[in-house]
């Protein structure tokens, strides 16, 4: 008796699933994203400018502390960052 060894396309985590463009920008404003890169340009084999480039792209609510967060949706009065 053999056993296939491939997983099913359920176990696989990196399968192709269609995901709609507004779910992908949600998530990504939700929880960040970090996008970064290098430039380099040389000229026989030597470096002459090297530049970096990180950019964070994130709602400012996942950015914010969980205090201000709290003020901004009205928390209960009492609590930190909200008027009693």
């Amino acid at each position: 008796m053999t056993t296939s060894l491939a997983p099913s396309s359920a176990d696989d985590p990196l399968a192709y699933r269609p995901v709609a463009l507004v779910d992908l920008l949600d998530r990504v404003l939700a929880t960040g994203v970090v996008i970064s890169g290098d430039i380099t340009i040389a000229i026989a084999d030597v470096d002459l400018v090297r530049i970096s480039l990180r950019a964070l792209v994130a709602s400012v609510g996942a950015l914010a502390p969980p205090e201000l967060r709290d003020a901004a949706a009205g928390g209960a009065p009492g609590t930190p960052g909200t008027p009693a």
